[in-house]
């Protein structure tokens, strides 16, 4: 997915993606297709009237240019619509054909024996039923969606997420799920799969990149419903001026008929309809998004709380080393140094983060510490203590009670009381870190600071929420001290502290109630329940199944911030198929100077005045209006495909500013279009 570099210009403009798209436009002229759009299935019906028309008057030997001309443009209008259609599903199919390959491709090691990881069978990843445990270890691809009951292993997710950085995954706690895939670059895992072959997360992406999952969205129905009313009200339009032409002497022909109700229906948006929707889920995708409804991403459009887990989402989930503070007497690189040779062995995320902070701030060389002889002691839940013996000294860190304890039993009088070591426990735990005591032998040699880390530049990307006008609040089971440090960090609005998961879901169906529309960020399973009662919920790829299953999208960066690009995208959705109906419906404006007096200037020669564009003749104003009709279409794919610009602004703006571009634009552009293919036609001879 890595296509995010890629201008939306050239995924257009692919050669490869064009052929494919104009072969799929013609097998979408199957009628049981073209009936889900009613404007376009008309369009067909009429063109296949005017064909047949055109093939009789081809054996009666009557005239046939002006005929076979409003034939042909009837068809390439239906085509240009279906052909917009197939560009928006289009480009997402290489990506799914790229998924598809790795599904098929993929062979389990599938285990005979939970205990027994050298002895299992190769099977194809598609004959994994859930419950099945597979070994999976450095180079192999997972072969499923799963829960790692074993092992710890660096995993890179970017046939998944884009992203080349690796992930560690380990058994336990919220970063246990892995993705069929994704592949294992250290280490080794045992996953226990949970999706069966075809309902796999891998199977809905490709379902869904593929548009085959797509259902048409309510805001989506409504406006369908209006431009079938329309159809019916130009069809009877037509029909009613069929009749005056008769009683105004002037027998108008069938094609011209046709021509002026296919002109007036609104084609221009009913073409772009389906473009409009699948490209607005296709832009999800390439930000890492996936989106399980088209109802989920008009609801981001009209969000208004956003409700975020802390753990995992706000900040990194683990606590993490931030400052080393020494007591009096010893040096900030000595306690450093110290507490990098008490963390070597440590494999938790904390004891990582010792070493990382040490060689980041302080430039000590984790390789150089190790000395020969040195022996690890392993964190006890009886000592509260780990850390590592080298020679005669012995180095300590863990509990402050605990290392009060170490400390008083390796000088053999009780710990000293140091004030300054006091003050940074105290102040430490006020901010709602942990404090971790550091000792060498009897000596006290300070504090370790381990909190949980917010996310790098999450503050300003809650600021632009703000921005938007959606409420950030935090929901964690944290008490209310250690919760409000980390909303100030944050940024948000408001917190939820030592909440339930019950707590959650009351908060959403209360902000429902009130008329907002809310969405739920969370990559935990106690985070489940209110990610399905929110409007949008939004589950980190790095949590949980049952998050990712409870969801409506996924956030394939597992970024919380992400909502900024989700909420845009669903503006943008809303925006862009408002814009097009308006120019849809203002076009008709235009049409009617163009076609109205060119069916009656005979019988009605007043009607002249009303040819402003100085049209060459009747049969080339109507044939312009038609050629015009059916171009706009392909004119317009890149707009429905980019979908229109959202700027955070007053909702009378954005009006005001869509009926001064598309509703004036509407009207002006077929006056200059129409009048531009007039004198093309008439330069060609065509008419």
């Amino acid at each position: 997915m890595s296509s995010k570099t890629e201008t939306a210009s050239s995924r257009i403009a692919s050669p490869e993606l064009i052929g494919r798209a104009a072969r799929d436009a013609f097998a979408k002229l199957n009628p049981a297709h073209l009936m889900r759009n009613p404007v376009i299935f008309v369009t067909e019906i009429v063109a296949l009237l005017v064909t047949v028309i055109f093939i009789r008057d081809l054996i009666a030997g009557l005239p046939l240019r002006f005929n076979g001309q409003i034939a042909a443009w009837l068809w390439f209008t239906v085509l240009f619509a279906n052909f917009a259609e197939a560009i928006a599903e289009g480009r997402g199919r290489a990506q799914a054909d790229t998924l598809r390959k790795a599904r098929t491709d993929t062979v389990a090691k599938r285990l005979r024996d939970p205990a027994d990881h050298a002895h299992f069978d190769r099977v194809s990843a598609l004959d994994l039923k859930i419950g099945d445990l597979v070994y999976v270890e450095a180079g192999d691809l997972i072969p499923g969606d799963g829960e790692i009951t074993s092992g710890i292993a660096s995993v890179n997710e970017a046939a998944i997420t884009g992203e080349s950085a690796p992930v560690i995954r380990e058994s336990g706690g919220d970063r246990s799920a892995v993705t069929g895939g994704t592949t294992v670059i250290s280490d080794w895992i045992v996953v226990r799969i949970t999706a069966s072959p075809g309902s796999s997360f891998l199977d809905r992406m490709i379902a869904l990149v593929e548009g085959a999952e797509r259902q048409k969205t309510p805001n989506e129905i409504a406006l369908s419903i209006l431009l079938v009313g329309m159809t019916l009200i130009f069809l009877i339009t037509v029909v009613a001026l069929a009749g005056l032409g008769r009683y105004a002497s002037a027998d108008v022909p069938v094609p011209i008929l046709v021509a002026l109700l296919v002109t007036l229906i609104p084609t221009t948006i009913g073409g772009l309809l389906s473009a409009i929707g699948i490209a607005g889920m296709d832009r999800l995708i390439r930000h890492n998004v996936l989106a399980m409804s088209g109802r989920a991403v008009e609801a981001a459009g009209d969000v208004d709380t956003l409700l975020l887990d802390k753990t995992g989402t706000i900040t990194f989930g683990n606590r993490m080393a931030t400052e080393i503070i020494p007591v009096p007497g010893v040096s900030e690189e000595e306690a450093a140094r110290l507490a990098v040779e008490a963390s070597l062995a440590d494999e938790t995320a904390e004891g990582r983060s010792i070493l990382a902070l040490a060689r980041e701030r302080y430039g000590i060389a984790v390789a150089e510490q190790a000395e020969a002889g040195t022996n690890f002691i392993p964190f006890s839940a009886a000592t509260r203590l780990s850390g590592a013996d080298v020679g005669d000294r012995q180095i300590r860190k863990g509990a402050i009670d605990a290392v009060r304890r170490f400390v008083a039993g390796a000088s053999g009088r009780p710990a000293p009381e140091i004030p300054a070591f006091n003050a940074a426990v105290e102040r430490i735990a006020r901010s709602g870190g942990t404090p971790l005591g550091l000792a060498e032998g009897g000596r006290i040699i300070g504090v370790i600071h381990l909190k949980d880390v917010v996310k790098p530049d999450i503050k300003e990307r809650f600021a632009e929420l703000r921005r938007m006008g959606i409420r950030t609040v935090m929901v964690t089971g944290d008490n209310p001290i250690t919760a409000a440090s980390i909303a100030s960090e944050a940024g948000v609005d408001d917190f939820i502290a030592e909440a339930t998961p019950q707590d959650k879901l009351s908060y959403i169906r209360n902000e429902q109630r009130q008329g907002r529309l809310v969405a739920m960020c969370g990559d935990g399973t106690n985070d489940a329940p209110a990610l399905a009662q929110a409007d949008v919920g939004v589950a980190m790829q790095s949590g949980t199944q049952a998050a990712r299953e409870a969801g409506n999208m996924v956030d394939l960066d597992s970024d919380p911030t992400k909502l900024i690009e989700i909420v845009g995208i669903g503006k943008q959705l809303l925006m862009t198929r408002g814009a097009l109906t308006t120019f849809s419906i203002a076009n008709d404006v235009a049409k009617y100077f163009a076609i109205i007096p060119a069916l009656f200037i005979a019988a009605i020669p007043e009607l002249g005045v009303l040819n402003v564009m100085g049209l060459h003749s009747p049969q080339s104003a109507i044939l312009s209006a038609v050629i015009f009709n059916a171009l706009i279409i392909i004119a317009l794919i890149p707009l429905a495909l980019r979908g229109v610009q959202y700027r955070a602004q007053e909702a009378g703006s954005v009006l005001a500013r869509n009926l001064l571009v598309y509703g004036l634009g509407g009207i002006l552009v077929p006056f200059v279009g129409i009048k531009l293919v007039d004198l093309a036609i008439v330069a060609l001879g065509l008419a």
